[in-house]
């Protein structure tokens, strides 16, 4: 028997990641990826979003792909809910986990749902009441905590004030989400640290994009004080459509390599997700993916 894992990867490739591919992929290879993300490991995935088509259609399929999608025991779903509307396909759906996001830049906010910071969380608390008596768990992302398109740098205080009416809502877990990628340790170490006095550890997650390269080296720190789940999508897949120049997910792989060779169970087989990760860059969506520990062990193999 292996290790028993000592951090927690929250898997957002399907949502998170195909949901900025210029492609639609089909509902039928969505469930297959998911079949080899749950042989490779994974335990936490988040699946889809219930949004208006309208908006993203790659997630169209939203309803389709959670029919058809594997159950397994100890294989935990979540889907993202922006609203009443949402909430109701989500209701539906038999899932655990609800995510929802709020931008801490007011801007981005804006950009992103049309809308103020203010009146985002005021028209989702009764959705949050409703999840909660439901039983679903509300999994919250403080998304541009660290820094923003259109406003620039975000101070720890700003991302607090944010945090803080997550934590009033209810929130089971919150993601402190560097959606931009621009982040430096020094800023991950000082925002966790805040976050961590108001809101219990073990609960507070990391979602990092890798735009600069610094993605690791942020988790590392997150690490260092106390943050035991990561948010990672494999070969580095995903972006943000509503913020210029950010660039994909911290990838999966990078971070079960970083874990591994520092003898921190992922609980995450390597090898089986390079290999996911080689056959949905080459025969679904046909182009490079750019993660870094992928890219060097899938030259290996190809060359061998």
């Amino acid at each position: 028997m292996g290790t028993a894992p000592e951090v927690t990867l929250y898997e957002v490739g399907p949502r998170d990641g195909l949901q900025n591919e210029p492609d639609t992929v089909a509902t039928r290879t969505k469930a297959k990826l998911l079949e080899r993300l749950i042989a490779a490991g994974l335990t936490r995935i988040e699946l889809t979003s219930f949004v208006s088509p309208k908006w993203i259609p790659q997630l169209a399929d939203a309803d389709d792909l959670v029919r058809v999608a594997p159950r397994r025991a100890g294989v935990s779903y979540a889907a993202l809910v922006p609203n009443r509307r949402g909430y109701e396909r989500f209701a539906t759906a038999n899932l655990p986990v609800l995510a929802f996001v709020v931008s801490v830049s007011e801007t981005h906010n804006y950009k992103n749902l049309n809308r103020s910071v203010a009146e985002h969380l005021e028209a989702f608390a009764p959705v949050a009441e409703r999840a909660k008596a439901d039983g679903a768990v509300l999994r919250m992302y403080a998304s541009t905590c660290c820094g923003c398109p259109y406003e620039g740098r975000i101070s720890t205080a700003q991302a607090m004030g944010v945090v803080r009416q997550l934590v009033a809502m209810g929130a089971d877990e919150i993601a402190l989400a560097d959606s931009l990628g621009v982040a430096t340790p020094g800023q991950i170490r000082e925002l966790v640290r805040a976050a961590a006095g108001e809101f219990p550890i073990e609960r507070l997650g990391l979602h990092l994009h890798d735009t600069y390269g610094r993605a690791i080296a942020n988790l590392q720190v997150g690490y260092e004080e106390g943050i035991r789940t990561f948010d990672a999508s494999l070969g580095g897949l995903g972006g943000c459509p509503y913020a210029p120049g950010a660039s994909g997910n911290v990838a999966t792989e990078d971070v079960v390599d970083l874990f591994e060779q520092s003898g921190i169970a992922t609980g995450v087989d390597l090898s089986a997700l390079v290999e996911t990760t080689g056959w949905l860059e080459q025969e679904v969506l046909k182009r490079r993916l750019p993660g870094r520990v992928f890219r060097a062990l899938w030259a290996k193999r190809t060359q061998a």
